[in-house]
């Protein structure tokens, strides 16, 4: 059976690290030849949980089609999102907890995408209905991606699949996820050591509204306030990403893990502006607004902005 590679989307999470490490495992098992890589370098939070956990960051590629002629796609479904030759390569597999959207293939395929709050948490089924067992240090994996996912499973994307996930994985993991989720989350919550440019593009996509553009990155952190003092500085790194990716808006969330509450910076046009206040029925005040109990860009940035801009 020839090669196939398994990665999740640009600029990866722990989800799509440690996703796409667990489902090559998994499909390995089965018969298949895999190699996890990413379309990105691990984030600190990530990088936390594979050093903690005895893994490799996987390899990062920026093509697939000069490797292999398949792939298999973990933590997204969306081209924009995905590797830049994605359509020069057969799609075989998919396993998402995302919105589907731009997604076209000339053949079928094993596609399985649930609204749970962790792809991982698919994955853990998955494991459960093939009755095979989960290694722990796969174990270990698949509970940071959960943890990261959920915000340790305060998200308002997490379901009760995502809690016996947890709680079974941990039990095989041998780990309090209360106290490690706790030490993962502050782990990726070091910013004041990162530029602007960089922490705009750590954990950030695309998504195309209605004809337009729009990015969308989230930062966490454990001190918003400290992190809005940087606001100018991020607004013109925003700018200057919009001006040469030719982004039509590009959106901010500052996420504290801690009380789970967002502010919100833009950029765009007066047309964008004016549909983001009409999504959240807020008035932006010099480009930012307060957004509390926002945490999900998937559930609570995303499913309004679609709506303003089709509406």
């Amino acid at each position: 059976m020839a090669k196939e590679l398994i990665f999740g989307h640009q600029n990866p999470d722990t989800d799509a690290i440690g996703t796409a490490i667990a489902y090559s495992y998994f499909q390995n098992h089965f018969g298949f030849d895999t190699e996890a890589v990413a379309l990105g370098e691990p984030n600190d939070e990530t990088a936390f949980a594979l050093k903690k956990f005895g893994f490799e960051a996987p390899r990062v590629i920026k093509t697939a089609a000069n490797e292999v002629d398949a792939v298999m796609l973990v933590d997204h479904n969306e081209p924009q999102q995905s590797v830049s030759d994605i359509d020069k390569v057969t799609v075989t597999h998919v396993v998402d907890h995302h919105r589907i959207m731009n997604f076209n293939t000339a053949a079928p395929l094993y596609f399985r995408d649930e609204p749970v709050g962790c792809t991982s948490t698919v994955l853990w089924q998955m494991f459960n209905e093939k009755g095979l067992e989960i290694p722990q240090n796969i174990a270990d994996i698949m509970l940071s991606a959960i943890i990261s996912d959920t915000l340790l499973l305060k998200s308002p994307t997490t379901t009760d699949k995502d809690h016996e996930a947890v709680e079974a994985l941990a039990k095989i993991a041998g780990v309090d996820y209360k106290s490690y989720g706790l030490e993962m989350l502050k782990a990726g919550t070091n910013i004041a050591d990162k530029s602007e440019e960089d922490l705009i593009d750590l954990d950030a996509k695309s998504f195309e509204l209605n004809g337009h553009t729009v990015r969308i990155a989230q930062v966490n952190t454990v001190d918003l306030p400290e992190a809005m003092e940087r606001k100018a500085a991020f607004i013109g790194a925003m700018e200057a990403s919009s001006k040469a990716n030719s982004y039509d808006m590009f959106v901010l969330v500052l996420t504290d893990i801690l009380e789970s509450n967002s502010e919100g910076i833009v950029v765009g046009s007066d047309e964008t502006k004016s549909l983001f206040e009409k999504a959240f029925d807020k008035k932006l005040v010099d480009s930012a607004v307060e957004l509390p109990g926002v945490v999900s860009r998937k559930k609570q940035v995303v499913p309004p902005l679609t709506e303003a801009f089709e509406g």
